[in-house]
């Protein structure tokens, strides 16, 4: 790839004006994929510019994303032979904290820098300063190495993409480890700059399907300069002298529970129903009901029983009559949710205006049966199966799902 930006000398002013700071957002989502139930990494939805744009396919082979920002590093005096121009980034990686803006809980996230690419652009046309007619084979000689930029000196690794003309060279070096990788001058070179920061990054998310929905902040800051975490050669300053990355990562999970037609009206009946009862006077050993369910969950979540009540933990059912009695609510998920205590829920018991939880989906379940156990207990069916007894007895019973843990 050719680029040509000109043929004209450039005169650089040496004078710096004062340092400011450069911010960029970083944002990343997840939301539950019903054709990917186990996946738990947020996607990240910050526009690639720079690197990842000429090669996208690059970046995506390596999960990576790139930013270019409006950040000039200008050399402060001549560059002499011998001179070294060194670049260094934040390849390691580090920690930052980011907090939901409406429950305050707190989460980490890794971020590391992966590769650092620019244009230089030379004072005078590199034929001039070098003596070599030809442009390409001219920057490859007006460095020590005699393989110009496109070529990345230890430990960085060059990514193939370069562009040059008469008065500018465009580079980009993958950087594996946090280290200087130095280009020495062969020939005198009056001023150069490196016109914007071109940079790779990866990050480490948390795991999303252990987080409340909401959206989570927060920000790393770098410094930038002669020693600085983007270092750029001791010789080149920056017009800013910090970057700080502003994280927003929107969670937006997925709880939502359907019964199937009539299934808010449920009655309890013994196994077989109530011909043996009837037609012998065999009393019943269970009358319950399992009334099934479907879920869709991708985050942790509790379940609270709201009911009249005789002032226990369970819910009552009552006639005119003023006959009265307790029934036992339990509640069973499909497999991939787990209870309280990790393992499977089965029979769980729910109780009367008290949070039962909280209960950790280890992928998202997207409508899965489930099933709501309600039952009398021994002594309430010898109670209500007197003989010559005819009665009927009703309660409502409000179950809730919060994913608001």
């Amino acid at each position: 790839m050719k680029i040509f930006t000109g043929g004209c000398a450039l005169a650089l002013a040496l004078s710096m004006s004062p340092a400011q700071a450069i911010n960029q957002e970083i944002r990343a989502m997840f939301q539950p994929d019903p054709s990917q139930p186990g996946k738990n990494l947020f996607d990240n939805l910050t526009p690639n510019s720079g690197y990842c744009v000429a090669f996208p396919g690059k970046c995506a082979d390596g999960k990576m994303f790139s930013i270019e920002l409006p950040v000039r590093y200008s050399s402060n005096r001549a560059l002499v032979p011998g001179d070294g121009v060194s670049l260094q980034v934040p390849a390691d990686w580090r920690r930052l904290t980011i907090t939901n803006q409406d429950t305050q809980e707190t989460e980490s996230v890794e971020v590391r820098i992966t590769g650092i690419g620019s244009t230089y652009v030379l004072s005078d046309r590199v034929q001039e300063l070098t003596g070599i007619s030809n442009a390409a084979q001219a920057h490859d000689k007006l460095w020590r190495s005699e393989t110009g930029w496109l070529y990345a000196p230890t430990p960085c690794v060059g990514s193939g993409l370069a562009g040059y003309s008469d008065t500018s060279y465009r580079f980009f070096w993958h950087t594996p480890v946090e280290a200087s990788c130095t280009k020495n001058t062969v020939f005198r070179i009056p001023s150069m700059y490196f016109d914007k920061l071109d940079f790779s990054y990866e990050l480490k998310t948390p795991n999303p399907l252990s987080m409340s929905s909401g959206l989570y902040t927060g920000s790393i800051t770098y410094t930038m300069g002669p020693g600085g975490d983007f270092h750029m050669g001791y010789m080149m300053q920056p017009d800013d002298s910090q970057l700080t990355l502003d994280f927003v990562l929107d969670v937006q999970h997925t709880l939502k529970v359907d019964l199937p037609p009539g299934g808010d009206k449920v009655s309890l009946e013994p196994e077989g129903g109530w011909a043996p009862w009837i037609d012998s006077g065999r009393k019943p050993k269970r009358i319950f009901r399992d009334q099934p369910f479907y879920i869709s969950a991708s985050s942790r979540f509790k379940v609270m029983l709201l009911c009249n009540s005789l002032g226990g933990s369970s819910c009552a059912l009552g006639s005119p009559s003023g006959d009265s009695t307790q029934v036992q609510v339990a509640m069973s998920l499909p497999a991939g949710i787990a209870g309280p205590s990790g393992g499977v829920v089965t029979r769980t018991p729910l109780l009367f205006n008290t949070w039962v939880g909280p209960f950790q989906p280890g992928l998202y379940v997207d409508r899965k049966p489930g099933a709501m156990h309600f039952e009398l207990d021994p002594f309430a069916i010898e109670f209500l199966l007197r003989p010559g007894k005819n009665d009927r007895l009703r309660g409502n019973i409000t179950i809730i799902w919060d994913s608001d843990v």
